[in-house]
């Protein structure tokens, strides 16, 4: 006989998991006891926000679920902002939160939460554990949902009567998975759909893809890659889908939307086939939907989300299915276009847009500074960009090589990259990881440098340090006339002192002259660092 918190260790072992993120409580005292004779590592965040945001970074790198676990009330209820970031860019973490006795449930006892009715807007689903004998399945349909079909976070709240109650020992293996109502799309598309395609890219002259997020969630960056190079079709991305193709190839024409590279846009007006891969079609990446179904342009929408298909834009041919097995079929077939004329006029864009936005030199140019740490980052490096000024001049001008670029895009949800950079690099410690912030988002988690120092996580984070709100405070300049309220930060904190109180390097820079050799030293560091990099305050995005 083993008990429920036994069985929930077993289960996570089962999986494969090796580090797991939290933060203790007596509703989830039971599952850390039997963590205790376990191998699985428990990384002791700060704030239960963290814990998912780590768990985001160590699964956005390992490309499997990764795991979250607080305690009932304020534990679980803190995780929500997690869960939602999580949500909106469809990352598989597994949650699992501690709960009130099962009697006690409905009684307002002290730290209850309803955790699965909070967060049911921001989970793909949720359980609350009611028999011991039941976690055995939930933990594999919980791991078996995150990670099929559309990705996306899954909560399992387990009351501590539950987690001391005993069940007769399993073989979790021999467990199947099969939920009424959950059959996710074929991997490989409607064959009928997917000739569709095909004769509405042979028919076209100027065919673009627009690759999102979902391209890279969808382990598919190498099939699209490779379909490009075949058909010679050139690809624009989102901010989520920066990765799809380095910034080198010749087939590659920047990021959309408002932004993104003007030229960008520009190639997307002019196409007169516009297939979106895992995209949204969200405002961000493109302002007015509307305006792209106006005239002849045929546009393909390929998502693993039914939901997702013409919801912001309505698409000429729809196809559901996985894009890794999507584009492996397209690549077989017959695609006979000619894009050679449309790649010498997308260059000819290129060269002649004009990028009508100014930074000051004052201090450090943020522009100037990206394309020099990112050049000089390793081939395979992570760069984590947190929200706000920072990671719009992050996403506009990072050098994507092999590596990986990972943000928040769709709840941008500020305080995200320090975290995510500590579960992306405890995933991969043989990687360089870079975190990116201002100097807002850094002091909403400048607490987990803690976590970092005592788990000897050589964290590298750059600040960008304009004393504002820095996105808020440009918002307020150009609608409000320059009436700014709530939106400066002043001189404080110290970050040399921070720096020096959790035993981490520090470098300072505020001169163009510098940027280089600051870089160059900032990178060549074994240790952690913190690199504060002065900006002037009234640059603009645009």
């Amino acid at each position: 006989m083993i008990n429920g918190a036994e069985a929930m260790v077993k289960c996570l072992e089962a999986e494969g998991i090796t580090k797991i993120f939290g933060y203790p409580g007596v509703a989830i005292a039971p599952f850390y006891d039997g963590l205790f004779d376990s191998n699985i590592e428990h990384i002791l965040v700060r704030q239960e926000q963290a814990a998912g945001h780590a768990a985001s970074g160590w699964a956005r790198i390992s490309r499997k679920p990764a795991v979250c676990v607080t305690t009932s009330g304020p534990g679980a209820t803190n995780l929500i902002t997690a869960l939602a970031t999580a949500y909106a860019d469809s990352i598989p973490i597994i949650a699992i939160t501690g709960q009130v006795d099962s009697e006690l449930l409905g009684r307002d006892v002290f730290q209850e939460a309803d955790i699965t009715g909070a967060a049911e807007s921001f989970t793909k689903y949720r359980y609350l554990v009611k028999n011991a004998e039941d976690l055995p399945r939930i933990f594999k349909e919980a791991f078996y949902i995150a990670s099929s079909g559309r990705r996306g976070p899954v909560l399992i709240d387990v009351p501590i009567d539950i987690q001391k109650q005993e069940i007769e020992d399993f073989d979790y293996d021999r467990i199947q998975v099969d939920i009424r109502g959950y059959k996710p799309p074929k991997k490989d598309g409607n064959p009928q759909q997917v000739q569709k395609v095909v004769e509405a890219i042979n028919q076209s002259k100027k065919p673009l893809i627009c690759a999102g997020g979902g391209v890279i969630l969808g382990n598919g960056e190498e099939q699209v890659r490779a379909f490009c190079e075949k058909t010679g079709i050139p690809l624009v991305h989102t901010m989520m889908g920066i990765g799809v193709l380095p910034k080198a190839h010749p087939l590659y024409f920047g990021m959309l939307g408002n932004n993104g590279k003007p030229y960008a846009n520009r190639a997307v007006d002019q196409s007169d086939l516009l297939i979106i891969v895992g995209a949204r079609v969200a405002d961000r990446a493109i302002a007015k939907p509307k305006n792209l179904e106006k005239g002849t342009r045929t546009i393909v929408h390929i998502d693993i989300d039914t939901a997702e298909i013409g919801k912001n834009l309505g698409p000429t041919i729809p196809l559901v299915g996985d894009v890794g097995g999507i584009f492996q079929t397209l690549t077989k077939e017959n695609i006979t276009v000619d894009t050679s004329a449309w790649l010498d006029k997308l260059r000819e864009i290129k060269t002649t847009t004009v990028d009508h936005r100014k930074f000051s030199d004052e201090f450090v140019n943020p522009i100037t500074f990206v394309k020099e740490l990112s050049a000089r980052m390793d081939e395979d490096a992570v760069y984590v960009a947190d929200v706000g000024q920072n990671q719009l001049w992050s996403a506009d001008n990072y050098i994507m090589k092999s590596g990986r670029f990972l943000t928040t895009g769709g709840m941008g949800t500020m305080g995200y990259s320090i975290p995510a950079a500590i579960g992306a690099k405890m995933c991969r410690p043989d990687k360089q990881v870079v975190a990116v912030c201002g100097d807002g988002s850094f002091q909403m988690a400048m607490n987990e440098l803690a976590t970092a120092r005592v788990n000897d996580v050589p964290l590298k984070i750059v600040i960008m340090r304009n004393h504002y709100l820095g996105l808020v405070r440009e918002y307020q300049y150009n609608t409000y006339h320059s009436r700014y309220e709530g939106v400066q930060l002043y001189d404080t904190p110290h970050y040399d002192k921070i720096a020096a109180a959790y035993d981490m390097q520090y470098i300072y820079v505020d001169d163009n002259q510098k940027v280089e050799s600051s870089i160059e030293e900032f990178l060549a560091m074994d240790d952690a660092c913190l690199m504060v990099c002065e900006v002037a305050s009234e640059n603009n995005v645009k």
